[in-house]
């Protein structure tokens, strides 16, 4: 059984750690590491607020205390509402990620599945992601479907 369960603020470390994979998974490995501090210090903030707009959902590696299999982070975002979403809320799955040595053993969907279920608690019905070629198997097996809108972004 992959039990997930809600991150706490001492996680922090091991989440920014299965970011860093993330990343390097989807592109050429950055020496720069400064980025680390910063993040794990904003996540200890936001998951001591377990009322907030942040979610994430790990499970811990077996045999290996204090270290994370898998993790999934999602927001809750509050934006005017529209056809097809009157309330203007919206939720955003993002940071799934696995070890890669502990892949393919239902860990990132444990991890997502428990992210669904807080989204459903707060009423949340409209949930977007970015899929990677390989993450969108799970996606489409628990529901998501591509969208015609294309993103894009600024950077200052």
């Amino acid at each position: 059984m992959n039990d997930a369960r809600r991150a706490v603020p001492e996680d922090a470390e091991e989440l920014v750690r299965l970011r860093q994979i993330m990343f390097d998974s989807l592109r050429a490995p950055s020496p720069d590491t400064g980025w680390r501090p910063v993040a794990a210090g904003t996540l200890r903030a936001r998951l001591a607020d377990p009322d907030g707009t942040l979610a994430v959902f790990v499970v811990d590696r077996p045999g290996r205390p204090g270290r994370l299999a898998a993790c999934a982070a999602g927001t809750v975002e509050y934006r005017l509402g529209g056809p097809g979403n009157p309330s203007g809320v919206s939720g955003h799955v993002f940071n799934v990620v696995t070890d890669p040595e502990l892949r393919r053993r239902g860990h990132s969907r444990a991890c997502v599945e428990a992210l669904l279920d807080w989204y459903r608690a707060r009423g949340v019905r409209k949930i977007d992601l970015h899929a990677s070629r390989e993450g969108e198997p799970l996606y489409t097996s628990l529901g998501f479907v591509r969208t015609p809108d294309p993103s894009m972004r600024l950077t200052f």
